[in-house]
């Protein structure tokens, strides 16, 4: 039986996992068919304190499990089917018929942004199609634009691009918005945006040296096909909180994030905690989830040593 088992291995489960081997508690990692998590699919990351020249998100995440595996951390390729949280010790199934077991578990298996499905899209994320405005904006300066989303998410996203790119265009498959009024007359009061709405995306198109030239589009009332041109797209549909695995045994909020207790990273079930984006609805940045998941590693050596002191006084 383990201390603790972390599930997920992006940059909040990895500090959670450096933190809890530091301290001794040889933790279990599992991860899934993404190690890394969504900076795996990111190339060059300016954003992250510490590398002044930048860093490919693939050599960070690699980086962090390294120095994880560094101080004992142990880990584990495979899906994660099941969860017992039911009682202590907590059972953990992954794929194959493995089942483990655990003291403690801390959930870190992040959200996943959701996409079009449209061809060229998977092709060129990285390479000219993103979905975090914030992660990427930065490498558009001067360019042209376009952000795929009718929701708030969306209208913050093309607020926020018009600080680099020449123009943004809101590409919307509805006349009407999702967003919030404020957030709407936001972007519409910025001379920078531009739309395109009662569009349905149909593909991400390419130069014949692969580049992003824009997007091709369904004008839904004429029924004919437009390229909406642009050096880059940005997907804005929001994001999928992985928990389903979970059952119904995790408290999770309306849009499937899991609920923690204000200022820690405590669930409804004491022993189990959640870090990064699978618990964040807001941030979603790798610093804070990494920050979240140092919280969580903490959290958990504090309570079992709580519960070591438990089974002392029955000795």
């Amino acid at each position: 039986m383990y201390k603790s088992i972390v599930i997920g291995t992006g940059p909040a489960g990895l500090t959670a996992a450096i933190y809890l081997a530091r301290a001794d508690l040889n933790p279990i990692v599992i991860e899934g068919i993404q190690p890394g998590g969504q900076l795996t699919t990111t190339t060059e990351v300016e954003n992250f304190p510490g590398f002044p020249q930048g860093i490919m998100g693939p050599e960070l995440m690699d980086n962090m499990r390294k120095q994880a595996e560094r101080f004992g951390a142990e880990f584990r390729s495979g899906w994660v089917e099941e969860v017992d949280f039911t009682k202590q010790p907590f059972k953990v199934k992954v794929e194959g018929g493995d089942e483990l077991e655990a003291e403690t578990v801390i959930l870190s298996t992040g959200a996943s942004a959701k996409y079009l499905d449209i061809p060229g899209e998977q092709d060129n994320i990285g390479r000219g199609v993103s979905t975090c405005a914030t992660c990427d904006g930065f490498f558009f300066r001067g360019k042209k634009l376009i952000v795929v989303g009718g929701g708030d998410s969306a209208m913050e996203e093309a607020s926020f691009l018009t600080r680099f790119a020449s123009s943004v265009t809101v590409v919307h498959r509805r006349e009407e918005l999702r967003a919030s009024k404020i957030m709407q007359e936001r972007a519409k009061n910025n001379e920078k945006v531009h739309w395109a709405l009662g569009r349905t995306p149909l593909e991400v198109a390419t130069d014949e040296k692969g580049a992003v030239i824009g997007l091709k589009v369904r004008n839904n009332v004429s029924n004919q096909e437009e390229l909406v041109e642009a050096d880059g797209v940005f997907v804005a549909i929001g994001h999928t909180p992985n928990t389903k695995f979970l059952g119904t045994q995790i408290e999770i909020d309306k849009h499937g994030y899991i609920v923690v207790m204000s200022g820690t990273s405590e669930t409804n079930i004491p022993g189990v905690f959640a870090c990064g984006d699978v618990q964040d609805t807001r941030y979603r940045q790798a610093i804070t989830a990494a920050g979240s998941g140092c919280m969580a590693a903490m959290d958990c050596e504090k309570f079992l040593e709580g519960s070591m002191v438990h089974d002392w006084s029955k000795n």
